[in-house]
């Protein structure tokens, strides 16, 4: 059974930096791209970040690009998402997506985790 989970959530002040994990289990993490989306209160999940299985590849929503920072380490099933500079907009659950191959819209991702939430104060 694949399993992932995220980590790192929590609430912090605009100009702040949070780093969020998503752990795999039950599946060879190295395989798969890994996808960042966020959800905030009464509106649809927007993609964030992705990164490719050869890790060379990352792209980045212009609302997060320049601060966020996508990243993984195989070895350790883990994928991490650098957030810094944060802004009250950035409030928002963060999930972690793997598929086959990576991509902006959640159906291309076949595993999600539960989700970890980030909120950020002015």
């Amino acid at each position: 059974q694949v399993q992932l989970v995220e980590s790192g959530g929590r609430l912090v002040q605009a100009g702040d930096s949070l780093r969020l994990s998503c752990a795999s289990s039950g599946r060879t993490f190295s395989m798969d791209a890994v996808g960042w989306f966020r959800q905030a209160p009464g509106k649809e999940r927007e993609f964030v970040a992705y990164i490719s299985t050869n890790i060379i590849g990352t792209y980045y929503a212009d609302s997060v690009k320049g601060r966020f920072t996508i990243s993984r380490d195989n070895a350790k099933n883990t994928v991490y998402l650098q957030m810094n500079s944060l802004k009250p907009e950035d409030t928002a659950v963060y999930y972690c997506a793997a598929g086959r191959y990576a991509g902006v819209r959640a159906t291309q991702y076949g595993y999600w985790g539960r989700g970890t939430q980030v909120t950020v104060s002015s």
